[in-house]
């Protein structure tokens, strides 16, 4: 076996490196995966089973253009999902062309009925601390434009399939706006009504830990968006590295937690984005 020289064995390193870069640019953040899951969430067993799609964090931009969301979107409604629930950041920084945006996100609302909370990209303390908008009005008002129910610490009850539901969003954590008490208050769900949290940071759960709720739906994460073989994600935005991504059971709840359709910087390595449709028991 002929060994390389130390020349050889530098270029293969650089070239290694370089193909590398170039995946985790032009590849890897486009590449869509689409995971099914099933939630038992032992409610009222003569309840039918829903299909929910989740999705979080589209971060619309020059780097995540609208035509691969536009993909990600029709593909996700091949699934026919009795509901849809999106856990934040929809822009990064910059607002995308708003008409278009909500266009675009009216094909999921025309499909099922759908509610959003907002990331702390969408606006807020974190985001006006890096010269962005101090409020989430715009966001809010593309999700009111897509007929899409935005919900800061508020509730909302549905019936789908004959099944009731209680879907409640939180206010973003990093965005100063986590307030679960206005929630909580008062005579929140019976026990035939499936609690569903939406939160974009999944380190809320330990600030809900005494709370009555069965699902919470996460992103903010991105899954981590580098993982490193035998390291994990060690860039991960949350405190809690145990809960980066998929679902878990946590005391006595369930967390989902999804990567995410889009990116930051447009890179993405060993993490691909990702939807998920959630069949609940």
């Amino acid at each position: 076996m002929k060994l390389l020289s130390r020349r050889q064995f530098i270029g293969t390193l650089f070239g290694m490196g370089i193909g590398s870069a170039a995946y985790a640019r032009f590849i890897e953040p486009e590449w869509l995966e689409f995971s099914e899951v099933t939630v038992s969430l032992q409610t009222n067993p003569e309840n039918p089973p829903l299909k929910l799609l989740h999705l979080s964090d589209l971060h619309a931009s020059e780097l995540v253009s609208f035509e691969y969301l536009d993909y990600a979107i029709r593909q996700s409604l091949t699934y026919q999902p009795d509901l849809i629930c999106i856990t934040g950041d929809f822009i990064s920084y910059d607002f995308p062309d708003i008409d278009q945006y909500k266009s675009l996100l009216r094909q999921l609302s025309a499909a099922a009925p759908t509610f959003a909370v907002f990331g702390n990209h969408d606006g807020g303390r974190w985001l006006a601390k890096r010269g962005g908008a101090s409020d989430i009005t715009v966001v809010q008002n593309i999700l009111l434009g897509s007929d899409i129910i935005p919900l800061v610490n508020e509730k909302e009850s549905i019936r789908i399939r004959g099944r009731e539901l209680v879907i409640a969003g939180l206010g973003d954590l990093w965005a100063g706006m986590f307030s679960p008490e206005k929630i909580f208050q008062g005579n929140y769900a019976d026990e035939n009504q499936t609690i569903i949290l939406l939160s974009h940071n999944p380190d809320t759960k330990d600030l809900l830990r005494n709370y009555h709720w069965h699902l919470m739906l996460s992103g903010h994460t991105h899954g981590g968006q580098i993982r490193i073989p035998l390291v994990g994600a060690p860039f991960a935005p949350v405190k809690d590295k145990r809960y980066v991504e998929g679902l878990h059971q946590w005391e006595n709840h369930w967390l989902h937690i999804t990567r995410g359709v889009g990116n930051v910087r447009g890179i993405r390595f060993n993490c691909r984005p990702q939807v998920s449709l959630l069949t609940l028991l």
